[in-house]
């Protein structure tokens, strides 16, 4: 009896979690990102360009209506590269490079786009976890990833300079509670290659939801042919250009001799 009495109440007890679960309001927000183009076509008249990133976000079915104050961060990474940062010293009267650092496999541009200041929204252990900003992203190379390195701080701020680095902490408004725009702008030195787009949901300090996108920055007509010779042809092209600038150095001396 007392066995049958124990199994009774174990089934009711399953039945009625099962129930409790089935009523209970679910959050479960979807981010939604497009881009206005997925194409940025460089001509000899290129001098930048935007691109529109939108979107919105959205409650799968049956899911409580959406109610939080979201913020979003949106992250575009350029063509990842190898540079070498060298850091000049006055040696013997003459200035040289004393040391050098490996930055590999970095991105060559990098803009980081959010609603509002990332402290606002998350505290600082989840923003280095989810590599909020650029000073929380990480960068391999050979040596010390420290934020105080000095490498580190001249190749941010070279990038920054030439407006690969971009940080807009109210670079994505909320058109309404759940859609939101940014403008992602590239300089007239935007490598070529592709562009990720990664765009994350906050809300109650942690990331609820992201999304991915991409677009490719591509050479159109005479420049798209010189890119392709010298990376195809690389000795020929070096030959070509050399001559063509001794040719040009030669025919503007007989056309401004004097005699």
């Amino acid at each position: 009896m007392t066995a049958s009495r124990s199994a009774t109440w174990r089934q009711w007890a399953g039945a009625t979690l099962l129930l409790i679960a089935a009523t209970t309001p679910v959050h479960a927000e979807r981010l939604v990102a497009s881009l206005s183009r997925h194409v940025v076509r460089i001509t000899s008249s290129f001098v930048g360009d935007e691109i529109t990133l939108f979107g919105s976000v959205e409650n799968d079915a049956g899911a409580e209506p959406l109610r939080r104050t979201y913020d979003i961060v949106a992250t575009i990474t350029g063509p990842r590269e190898n540079i070498v940062t060298r850091r000049k010293e006055r040696m013997f009267g003459i200035w040289g490079n004393a040391e050098a650092r490996a930055f590999v496999d970095v991105p060559s541009y990098l803009a980081v786009l959010s609603t509002r200041p990332f402290q606002d929204f998350a505290d600082v252990q989840t923003l280095t976890r989810q590599e909020v900003g650029i000073a929380s992203t990480a960068f391999p190379k050979i040596g010390p990833n420290a934020l105080d390195d000095p490498f580190r701080q001249a190749f941010v701020r070279i990038k920054r300079e030439r407006d690969l680095y971009i940080e807009t902490t109210n670079g994505v408004t909320f058109l309404t509670p759940t859609l939101y725009s940014a403008s992602i702008v590239l300089p007239a030195a935007a490598p070529v290659g592709t562009y990720g787009v990664e765009v994350k949901l906050f809300a109650d300090g942690g990331v609820i939801a992201r999304t991915d996108s991409a677009f490719e920055i591509d050479t159109v007509g005479f420049e798209q042919f010189v890119a392709a010779s010298a990376a195809d042809h690389g000795l020929i092209y070096g030959i070509t250009t050399a001559a063509m600038a001794l040719l040009t150095g030669w025919f503007a001396s007989v056309l401004f001799r004097r005699d």
